[in-house]
């Protein structure tokens, strides 16, 4: 995702690559030879990783880079093709592009033991609204070698069968010890489960009152750390949700089945305020645009979210409470 704005083409070239380019030749030393397995020397078979780094690529920049065969070179075997990795990025500002730092290789490995200088790797780059130009970045030598025998004191031997000793009692009996062990650990984990299972399945739970259920899921969602456009989805999901619960226990509407404009459209025959009434239809018709076509809100409106919500919930139930209050004068 980070990358999206940098195109890689992988492109079948020419021999060489410089003759691709049409502008100037770069030359470039942030080439690199790895090695994957880590010892002092390269012995015949390991494999490395041969490429370069660049930096502060802006966005628009196009590579081209060389299609190399089985073989790098003569006794270089190619065994993974190029790569493109990222290793850092930098977000567009208000007087800067985003920019981003890649690396390309390939890996290599050789079954000869030699010095090989490897061929210079390079790259045709096109900047945005510039000629194309030709990156070559510095030739790496690499230096392989077999583990030496002593010749003149090697022996061939013929292979030793296993050796196998009787087994004594002494032996097996940690084993049968703590299996016994563990046999009586598990009953009685078991049975202390079933025991602490039974006295919460007998104890009564009290049902919460439906407006403070929604007042603790909406102080969860409280705080900017959910207003990140990855993660206003969950957001705004978590916090119509909790509406949508308190909703159908006040008011007794099936609002977890239903879409926005059906919950609204029965709202509205309900005692909830005007004023309140259009700032929860809009909190959930933008909850739909974010949830549904890929919306973003910006810092405001998200800012505006769970105030919004908890005075929903707080002013019904204290109408609620009122009607109650009522009813109860009126029956004395």
């Amino acid at each position: 995702m980070k990358t999206r704005f940098l195109t890689i083409l992988a492109a079948v070239l020419a021999p060489a690559l410089l003759a691709f380019g049409e502008g100037k030749v770069i030359h470039s030393e942030n080439s690199f030879l790895r090695q994957l397995q880590k010892r002092d020397s390269v012995l015949i078979f390991d494999q490395l990783q041969y490429g370069f780094s660049m930096k502060d690529i802006p966005s628009g920049t196009t590579l081209q880079l060389p299609e190399i065969k089985d073989t790098l070179m003569r006794d270089v075997l190619l065994v993974r093709g190029w790569k493109i990795d990222t290793t850092n990025y930098v977000k567009p500002g208000k007087n800067r592009e985003a920019k981003v730092d890649i690396e390309a290789s390939v890996i290599i490995t050789s079954g000869v033991e030699g010095r090989y200088l490897l061929p210079a790797l390079a790259a045709v780059r096109t900047l945005p609204d510039k000629e194309a130009d030709t990156l070559v970045f510095l030739a790496k030598a690499l230096d392989v070698k077999t583990m030496p025998v002593d010749t003149t004191t090697y022996q061939i031997h013929d292979i030793k069968g296993q050796i196998r000793y009787p087994l004594t009692f002494a032996e097996v009996l940690p084993y049968i010890l703590g299996f016994d062990l563990l046999a009586i650990l598990v009953i009685v984990i078991v049975c202390l489960v079933m025991i602490h299972r039974k006295k919460v399945s007998a104890a009564p739970v009290p049902d919460e009152p439906a407006h403070i259920t929604a007042l603790r899921k909406l102080d969860s969602f409280r705080g900017d750390k959910f207003w990140a456009p990855e993660k206003q989805k969950t957001f705004y999901s978590g916090v119509t949700d909790a509406v949508r619960e308190y909703i159908s226990k006040r008011y007794e509407i099936d609002a977890m089945e239903m879409t926005t404009a059906e919950i609204f459209s029965d709202l509205k025959k309900t005692d909830v305020p005007a004023d309140l009434y259009e700032e929860m239809k809009d909190l959930f018709e933008r909850a739909d645009f974010i949830k549904f076509a890929k919306h973003t809100a910006t810092d405001e409106e998200n800012s505006t979210v769970i105030p919004s919500a908890v005075r929903f919930v707080t002013t019904t139930y204290q109408s609620q409470l009122d009607t109650e209050a009522d009813s109860a004068e009126q029956n004395k």
